[in-house]
């Protein structure tokens, strides 16, 4: 891929202008937002960025702060995002509008870019902040407001998932992603509904397993995603991954497990030996043939060529 990773360093600053500079770097990466520091002269920071599909992956590491999105800042208008922040070192402070949370290392909050926002980090900084589209969250979240300004806890339940999935998420990650951008990004919206606990309708009976037969069914076609699934259905896409959810399932883990176990019987089969481990990829659906190896290394704990030649 050609995604290239975007960095601003407060390296870059002149002597006792590392503040001053931050906030502009903060603005031109993100979006128009105050950052304040009790020790101005000692201050150091940097912002690793780059995008993955619709998703941006961003990476802040430095110096103690507190940032402010204030009603002067919304007037400017500009595009707006939600962003989830996720920082599994030390304990921090977020608020959105009136509602304020104290997060433990691991847990997430959900803001907003639309209403007023603040955060505090006491000692230092280095946090996981994922840019995520307005329209996105949406699809996902029936009421975002709901979910933001309180902390999704990471240490139990879906909250955990999606915490140990969002610190996965580095900005790196985007040069060489292990699966298509529109899977991940369909596995970090269905965690995030889970771990948010919106309230649903029950699932129409039956359901799930009409979903676990067309990605069975289609699980070969490259670049599946689950909006494909349920147009299929005649369903709508909240409406399967709801319905996934209710068994303790995702789309991207029933997706890999379907190619998994295609893989898996090829490979065992010697009437294929004669296809090649990247074809054998290609016809579970993972056109890139370092992904599948990946994958398939993650699933099994072997490799493809070693799981053939220990038959």
């Amino acid at each position: 891929m050609n995604t290239p990773l975007r960095r601003w360093s407060t390296e870059a600053a002149s002597h006792g202008r590392s503040l001053d500079y931050w906030v502009d770097a903060v603005c031109e990466g993100f979006l128009a937002m105050d950052v304040r520091s009790r020790a101005p002269q000692r201050f150091e920071a940097a912002l690793t960025s780059a995008a993955l599909g619709e998703l941006q992956l961003n990476r802040v590491e430095g110096s103690a702060q507190d940032v402010y999105r204030t009603p002067r800042h919304l007037s400017r208008g500009g595009p707006n995002y939600f962003y989830l922040l996720c920082k599994s070192d030390e304990p921090w402070a977020g608020a959105q509008e009136a509602r304020g949370t104290r997060l433990a290392p691991g847990d997430c909050l959900l803001v907003d870019s639309r209403r007023r926002y603040e955060f505090h980090f006491d000692t230092r900084c280095d946090t996981i902040s994922l840019q995520l589209p307005s329209d996105w969250v949406e699809r996902w979240l029936p009421d975002p407001a709901a979910a933001c300004g309180r902390a999704l806890e990471g240490r139990g339940g879906f909250g955990a998932a999606l915490s140990a999935f969002a610190r996965q998420l580095q900005p790196e990650l985007a040069l060489a992603p292990p699966l298509p951008p529109a899977l991940l990004a369909d596995q970090l919206g269905a965690l995030l509904a889970l771990a948010a606990g919106t309230e649903a309708p029950p699932a129409r009976p039956g359901l799930a397993a009409r979903i676990a037969d067309a990605v069975r069914e289609r699980h070969a076609e490259p670049g599946l995603t689950a909006a494909a699934v349920a147009a299929g259905l005649g369903i709508g896409e909240r409406s399967l991954h709801r319905a996934l959810a209710a068994h303790r399932h995702t789309f991207a883990q029933q997706l890999m497990a379907c190619r998994m176990d295609s893989a898996r019987r090829l490979l065992a089969d010697p009437r294929f030996d004669r296809l090649t481990v990247a074809e054998i990829g290609r016809r579970v659906g993972l056109l890139d043939p370092s992904h599948f190896v990946r994958a398939f290394r993650h699933a099994t704990g072997h490799t493809p060529g070693a799981l053939r030649r220990q038959r």
